[in-house]
């Protein structure tokens, strides 16, 4: 399967959220099926076929994460975000001050969904792969 190695070498190419499907498509291409993102310190758990998980270490010191969703103020971060408005660090901070706990990218569904600390689905977001792209 896939190693963190070859994790860190996909994510180290990206600057922005508009180099996003590329990333995508390279985790994709590894193997990896779907993958969550905790913003409280950055660690991502992936997984793969035949139950295969590999968890990262944590990212960076622990961030407090908003009690209170703010729905208008994620998509407009995110929207930016996607522009390369915002660095990974910079929209970590921004999702984390409109209540998401984490984020979970669904290979299969091309989806990107965004959680609250109660679990709730706050956002899904439809993940767009330039036309002659898909894996």
């Amino acid at each position: 399967m896939f190693t963190e190695a070859q994790i860190k070498a996909a994510h180290s190419k990206v600057k922005s959220g508009a180099d996003f499907p590329a990333y995508f498509q390279e985790l994709k291409k590894l193997g990896v099926t779907c993958y969550e993102t905790f913003l409280k310190d950055g660690h991502s758990m992936y997984h793969g076929k035949n139950n295969f998980e590999l968890t990262t270490a944590p990212k960076f010191e622990d961030i407090s994460i908003a009690d209170d969703v703010k729905v208008n103020q994620l998509k407009t971060d995110i929207a930016n975000h996607q522009q390369g408005k915002s660095n990974y660090l910079e929209i970590i901070s921004q999702c984390a001050a409109s209540g998401v706990e984490k984020w979970a990218v669904c290979m299969t569904a091309m989806t990107c969904t965004y959680f609250d600390k109660s679990g709730n689905k706050i956002l899904i977001e439809e993940i767009l792969v330039p036309k002659g792209e898909y894996a």
